[in-house]
């Protein structure tokens, strides 16, 4: 079909406006947020979600079981110690806004890497300390974060945390799920009683990571 002069600058101008808005549209998404998974065990997992909750990129902070080989467990199994996972955590977070290694930094200052048999005053397979990574950079990144805290002498005993690979994360079940939201009374006496700021304070000093719990 013959086109006019009209015609042609009409059709150059479309498709100029159309160019112009998809170079606008791919920016945008290419904004989309982007987020990546990390895993901590770290004792009561109530306590390891107050550590990750409300920090800046933290999307959101689960409490499950993971690192073991019962399917489904139960919160009765998990503290029978008979199913082989840890009480755990699993964080969705912002990379762009928060780091792999600041959590790693946060994981550390929070928990007792020297006590090998639990965390604090709860005792017991499952509630050991543990780092679970998502590839391999999330490995590397943790075994070097292990091997500076070792190097620092910061600690006066070795290192106990385990450092291996994620596998299926089990959601606890829903009373669990921002239990010192929901109970905060006896989520604050059970910290307190179990003894884990006082352990921090003695291990990190201020670097101890005290949740704004009171």
């Amino acid at each position: 079909m013959h086109r006019t002069p009209v015609a042609r600058l009409l059709a150059v101008a479309l498709a100029a406006a159309l160019a112009a808005t998809s170079a606008l549209a791919a920016p945008a998404r290419a904004r989309a947020p982007r987020t990546e998974s990390a895993t901590f065990a770290g004792g009561c997992f109530w306590s390891m979600e107050a550590q990750f909750e409300g920090l800046s990129g933290v999307r959101s902070v689960t409490s499950g079981y993971t690192g073991g080989w019962k399917t489904r467990p139960t919160y009765d199994e998990v503290c029978a110690h008979t199913t082989g996972h840890l009480e755990s955590v699993e964080i969705v977070f912002d990379p762009a806004v928060v780091s792999y290694a600041q959590l790693l930094d946060r994981f550390w200052h929070g928990v007792d890497p020297t006590q090998a048999a639990g965390q604090f005053c709860d005792i017991g397979d499952s509630y050991r300390s543990a780092i679970f990574c998502h590839g391999a950079a999330q490995r590397q990144q943790a075994l070097a974060s292990k091997a500076a805290l070792e190097r620092s002498g910061v600690l006066r005993k070795p290192v106990v945390t385990r450092i291996v690979a994620a596998g299926e994360f089990w959601p606890a079940e829903e009373y669990h799920q921002d239990f010192r939201r929901k109970n905060p009374v006896r989520y604050r006496e059970y910290r307190e009683s179990c003894g884990r700021d006082r352990r921090l304070a003695e291990l990190w000093g201020r670097a101890a990571v005290k949740p704004l719990v009171y």
